[in-house]
């Protein structure tokens, strides 16, 4: 079994696949519009004016793959109650994925040393997904 995520954007997916390409270097592996369906979208599915809105994109973070769509309106769900937690190789990516999520964003918790991880933080970014940066610590 794997889970992936599956993140809704309401109307903004474009805008968070280009800054997850920019920060954590988000690959697109797929991604589907509404008038690129197979199948004609039933009338009244989107919201009107949504031909080129995200239907459907699978995103490679890491050894990750993330799914996103704009759903089908502009009043999607809220990102409440999970975290995406992304480990990275050292200080500097910390720091600049870090700064990169947090510009339009909010930050929780300062990149910080933890016990538990030399380098810490917890951010939302400007489309209210929230994120754990750690860096794990060294093995001897």
């Amino acid at each position: 079994m794997v889970i992936q995520p599956y993140l809704f954007f309401a109307g903004r997916c474009q805008e968070a696949l280009d800054l997850y390409r920019d920060a954590v270097g988000a690959e697109v592996l797929m991604l589907m519009r509404y008038r690129e369906s197979p199948e004609p979208v039933p009338p009244g599915r989107i919201a009107p004016g949504w031909d080129d809105k995200v239907m459907h994109a699978s995103v490679r973070i890491g050894d990750t793959v993330v799914m996103a769509s704009d759903g089908c309106s502009p009043e999607g769900p809220s990102f409440a109650g999970f975290s995406l937690s992304l480990t990275v190789a050292d200080a500097a990516t910390a720091d600049r994925i870090f700064a990169r999520l947090a510009d339009g964003g909010s930050v929780q918790m300062p990149l910080t040393e933890t016990f538990w991880s030399p380098r810490f933080g917890m951010v939302t970014d400007q489309f209210g997904v929230q994120w754990m940066i750690t860096l794990p610590v060294a093995q001897p």
